[in-house]
């Protein structure tokens, strides 16, 4: 079997609203909540110290390995510098699909980061170079004739968060959220909106108001509530 090619036209360069880089991941699942969007990637966590991650999805899909495996890592030399590479290997945790070369050469050339629906190995290369790299958690054993590429710049799934090409991903210490480019401007004002909001409720306690006080002056409980 071999891989789907390259859709054409996939905006993995194309800039990011700039608010995003001042955003946290609570900060914009809050927003997702309040839109009613799933974005909010269970269970995805930085491998090793916590890296910031931003950028635009560039996707592939792994299947089990064919009668004659196919790739596992060439994509590498397509994939744009400022993309964000997720990988969706179905979950998987008994198999890996990105380690230390991947590791080294998407740093070199200026890859965003990684964000891994399965395990990684060679987390100390992702220290090495100061990588974000994000997955499901560590094991050493290849995926090499066990998975191979069957898709790429299709839509894959981060557990039950669906990612299309072009979505931003945003990662930090507490995980990765994406956001979908048809709603980016959207997610983009409300976060901000919000962000604003919490650090008011934050000011006011400073000068001396109660959080109780706090959080009704600045309508704190209903900031991630859906349509309000």
């Amino acid at each position: 079997m071999q891989p789907t090619a390259p859709a054409a036209g996939i905006p993995a360069s194309r800039p990011i609203p700039s608010g995003y880089a001042e955003l946290s991941t609570a900060e914009v699942s809050d927003a997702l909540d309040r839109l009613g969007l799933p974005g909010s990637a269970l269970g995805i966590a930085s491998v090793s110290a916590a890296q910031r991650l931003l950028g635009r999805a560039y996707t592939v899909r792994y299947a089990p390995a064919d009668v004659q495996p196919g790739t596992v890592g060439d994509y590498i030399d397509d994939v744009p510098a400022g993309a964000v590479v997720v990988l969706d290997n179905g979950g998987r945790t008994d198999c890996t699909v990105w380690g230390g070369i991947l590791t080294e050469v998407a740093s070199r050339r200026g890859i965003a980061g990684t964000v891994i629906n399965g395990v990684c190995r060679d987390a100390d290369a992702a220290a090495q170079f100061s990588y974000p790299l994000f997955s499901r958690g560590r094991f050493m054993r290849t995926g090499k004739d066990r998975v191979q590429v069957d898709e790429v710049n299709g839509d894959v799934s981060l557990g039950d968060v669906r990612v299309r090409p072009g979505d931003i991903l945003l990662g930090d210490g507490d995980g990765v959220v994406v956001v979908p480019q048809a709603r980016e401007d959207e997610v983009l004002a409300l976060a901000l909106r919000t962000r604003d909001a919490e650090q008011a409720i934050v000011d006011s306690v400073r000068a001396g108001m109660s959080l109780t006080q706090a959080r009704q002056a600045h309508g704190y409980h209903t900031l991630q509530r859906r349509g309000r």
